[in-house]
C-alpha cells in the first residue's frame, strides 16, 4: 500500500514545514517536514536551510521508507485510513519502535480495537505528553 493524498496532507499538518534547521523537543536536529536524516549527504546542523521543493522531495523519500515499514511489519489487511494513520505514527516514532510496538503486535493478532488504543501510548516526547493531541488525531484517522 501507499499513503494517500489525504494521509500526506495530515502528516504535513502534523509535522509542519520548517525550511531552517531546528532542534525538536528532544534536541534532535530536524528540517523540512520532520526530517532528521542527511540532506544531500550532510547531517542537519544549525543554520542549514532548504527550499520548499527540497522539503517536499525529502518528504516523498521519507514516506517511501515508512510505507515500506508498515507494509513489512503489519501482516493483516488494512483500510486506506488505517494505513495512513500507521505511516504517520511510524514516521514520528521511527521504524524500530514501530516494528517492536504492542500496537503492531495487537494489529497482527487482528485486535484492531486494541491496536487503535495503542496510539495513545505514544504520547510522550522528552518525558512530556506533548504528542497526545497528535496521537488522538491519528487514532481517529485509524478508526474512521
Amino acid at each position: 500500500m501507499k499513503i494517500s493524498e489525504k494521509g500526506i496532507a495530515h502528516l504535513q499538518r502534523e509535522e509542519g514545514c520548517r525550511l531552517q534547521a531546528y532542534q525538536d523537543v528532544v534536541g534532535v536536529w530536524t528540517i523540512g517536514y520532520g526530517h532528521t536524516g542527511l540532506v544531500d549527504g550532510k547531517p542537519i546542523s544549525k543554520g542549514m536551510m532548504i527550499s520548499q521543493e527540497k522539503a517536499r522531495e525529502i518528504l516523498v523519500k521519507d514516506l517511501a521508507r515508512f510505507e515500506k515499514a508498515v507494509n513489512t511489519y503489519v501482516t493483516v489487511p488494512l483500510k486506506q485510513n488505517q494505513f495512513d494513520a500507521l505511516v504517520s505514527l511510524a514516521f514520528n516514532i521511527g521504524e524500530g519502535a514501530f516494528s517492536r510496538s504492542t500496537l503492531v503486535r495487537k494489529l497482527n493478532a487482528k485486535d484492531y480495537h486494541g491496536a487503535s488504543e495503542q496510539f495513545l501510548v505514544w504520547k510522550n516526547a522528552g518525558g512530556r505528553p506533548v504528542l497526545l493531541n497528535r496521537r488522538k488525531r491519528e487514532k481517529a484517522m485509524f478508526d474512521e
